[in-house]
């Protein structure tokens, strides 16, 4: 297929992308390389992708509504994963005006070019953090969510009425996928394994918040990818069972889905970080701290709706992650 994949250059975007090349796919990556976090790295992660024939690369923001028409319109679309966004809690709260215009504005502009351009299904990112004020362990896709905690989680959740509008209206088949805290080699550097590692290896204290209580559903990437792949080779469809008097969030009778992609074993912070200091052989110098602001408590994902469709398994442990995360850094960055 030719499928289009926006973040490319970021962390599930290009071990999605170099997947899908490996598999025989042509893919076309677009991303803005912007400077949300180091662009060296974003561009290390292109170059595994740019040694594929079938790789073509495409330099935009998803607001630029011009230059997103004529890449659909040149390259004759079959499918889409929209991965590219504003992503972070914690930024969310300093920078909202950018969440608003890569999440919301550019996408309805990727929902307007697959409607155009008669795209067979556009898969999305979502978030766990749209959950928010939710407690009800495990989180699931049927429950409500309409209590998000930061701006981040609130597009998100919009990410998916604008979705559930367009499958509606247009019969554009989509799906949104609840990523629950992604990790592995060539991940994000504002993430807390990213950050744990720099700093124990520099022998600098790690901020812990929530003094390292909360529990977090961590997933490693290539079990991601593998379900983001099964998801997007089953075209979303129509509900048969869907009723208006009793509405399941999740499903439609659009052609529409939601699910939640994780690990479905939620582990505690300090069991994710004695696993580290393991990996590394050096012990955390550990600067407890109270929840941060639009942060929550627990995640925890009910993937069951994933399994039953798609077969989705999500297969390895923390300590083989962590440590394949470890070797790739050390390699990386030559320490």
């Amino acid at each position: 297929m030719k499928i289009l994949v926006t973040g490319s250059a970021g962390f599930i975007g290009s071990t999605l992308a170099l997947r899908l090349l490996e598999r025989g796919d042509e893919v076309v990556g677009l991303d803005n390389l912007n400077d949300y976090y180091d662009v060296n790295l974003k561009r290390a992660r292109l170059a595994r992708l740019q040694v594929y024939p079938g790789f073509t690369e495409v330099r935009a923001s998803l607001e630029d509504r011009t230059m997103l028409t004529k890449t659909f319109v040149h390259h004759r679309l079959q499918r889409v994963v929209n991965l590219a966004a504003q992503a972070g809690v914690r930024y969310s709260i300093q920078n909202p005006h950018a969440y608003v215009d890569s999440n919301l504005v550019g996408f309805v502009n990727v929902l307007e070019a697959c409607r155009h351009h008669e795209v067979e299904h556009l898969v999305y990112a979502s978030t766990s953090s749209v959950y928010g004020a939710n407690t009800r362990m495990p989180f699931s896709v049927h429950d409500n969510v309409d209590h998000p905690l930061s701006l981040y989680a609130a597009t998100k959740k919009a990410n998916e009425l604008m979705g559930h509008t367009y499958s509606h209206l247009y019969g554009l088949p989509t799906t949104g996928l609840r990523f629950f805290t992604v990790y592995g080699p060539w991940g994000r550097p504002d993430m807390a394994l990213f950050l744990f590692t720099r700093a124990i290896l520099a022998g600098e204290p790690i901020d812990v918040f929530n003094y390292g209580h909360h529990r977090r559903d961590f997933t490693y990437v290539d079990d991601i990818v593998e379900g983001v792949i099964r998801v997007l080779d089953r075209v979303a469809t129509p509900d048969p069972d869907w009723s208006s008097d009793a509405p399941d969030p999740a499903t439609s009778r659009a052609p529409y889905r939601l699910y939640n992609i994780g690990s479905n074993q939620p582990i505690e912070l300090l069991r994710y970080i004695e696993v580290l200091e393991d990996c590394l052989g050096r012990k955390a110098i550990r600067n407890l701290l109270p929840m941060q602001p639009g942060d929550v408590p627990d995640t925890y994902a009910d993937v069951e709706a994933l399994v039953q469709d798609v077969g989705y398994q999500p297969k390895t442990p923390i300590e083989v992650g962590v440590a394949r995360f470890v070797a790739w850094y050390r390699e990386y960055y030559q320490v």
